[in-house]
């Protein structure tokens, strides 16, 4: 299930399941493979929603998933009419046969993505999978609530949690894998990742996708 998980820049997520190409939050996208099914978009901050790489990846079957606040804004953008879904934290969705829920999204004492503002990470269900995409949050009450087999975490600090929180988070939760991201680029170092998964415990299994 691994091995079907991309991750680009900062928070930038690719996943091929079965018939279905999924981003999430595509930023700084080197190629156009205009192959996108769904598009989740976490919150509304550039390395997040970026308009000229959600062009780039969808097509005419893409449907555009965004917090509830954000649906008049990216119904805007070209190609995308009537094909913006809008959602708020703490829901269960289907669209078009995929399952997924919603997870807020926060800092708990930084005001960069403060409670009120309604961003999202999201928890696809993939089959018999649960993948966590936690989008930039700090380890809440309810990311710790979060059952899933797969978690992405963004590890960089500053805007997020840093690679210890995370990895405090990871341990508490316990899935089967943890993927760190929000590192490398922006915010956060490479060496992040490496104490991100000397901190994880066993027996979760941490796989490192940005690499230098």
């Amino acid at each position: 299930m691994v091995d079907i998980i991309e991750v680009f820049t900062q928070s930038s997520i690719r996943i091929k399941y079965e018939n279905w190409v999924i981003y999430v939050d595509p930023f700084d996208m080197k190629e156009e493979p205009k192959d996108a099914d769904f598009i989740f978009i976490t919150h509304n901050h550039y390395d997040h929603y970026s308009p000229d790489d959600i062009e780039k990846v969808m097509c005419g079957k893409t449907t555009l998933i965004v917090p509830e606040k954000m649906v008049s804004r990216a119904q805007d953008l070209p190609g995308l009419a009537g094909r913006v879904e809008g959602v708020k934290v703490d829901t269960y969705h289907v669209v078009e046969d995929l399952e997924f829920e919603t997870v807020p999204a926060y800092n708990l004492t930084k005001e960069y993505h403060p409670k009120s503002a309604g961003f999202v990470g999201y928890i696809l269900c993939l089959g018999d999978h649960r993948v966590y995409i936690a989008g930039d949050t700090d380890a809440t009450p309810e990311a710790k609530e979060v059952d899933c087999d797969i978690a992405l975490v963004p590890i960089g600090g500053t805007y997020t949690m840093n690679a210890h929180e995370a990895a405090g988070l990871i341990n508490h939760l316990q899935p089967k894998v943890a993927i760190p991201t929000h590192y490398g680029s922006i915010v956060g170092s490479y060496a992040d990742a490496g104490v991100f998964e000397k901190e994880v415990k066993f027996p979760v299994k941490v796989v490192v996708k940005i690499k230098e």
